[in-house]
């Protein structure tokens, strides 16, 4: 088993003072804990693998391809491989838990 706490993988990423933290990597999947501030712009890039984001906190809208949808705590969003996505009008600090299959490389 593997188990983690937010409050360390929060931790762990703000001291390697990066928005994106992967904590976990297996054959199959890969994960990780990506953070954005109010007001901060999402710099992402559509990416080779399907995503799914699962909201831990935080407010914003995200356009996935020409669609778009507010998005809180408790929210999941799946993104396909190869979709521009980006998350927007970030009103209180997000932090999302971010699923890639296969694992990002």
């Amino acid at each position: 088993m593997k188990a983690f706490r937010l409050d360390d993988l929060e931790a762990e990423r703000a001291a390697n003072d990066g928005a994106y933290l992967q904590f976990l990597r297996e054959r199959n999947m890969s994960v990780g804990l990506y953070a954005l501030d109010a007001g901060e712009l999402d710099p992402q890039l559509p990416h080779r693998q399907d995503e799914v984001y699962f909201v831990v906190s935080g407010r914003a809208s995200i356009a996935v391809g020409t669609e778009t949808t507010q998005v809180g705590r408790g929210s999941v969003v799946y993104v396909p491989a190869g979709v521009p996505h980006k998350f927007h009008h970030i009103t209180e600090d997000l932090r999302v838990m971010v699923i890639f299959s296969p694992p990002e490389s």
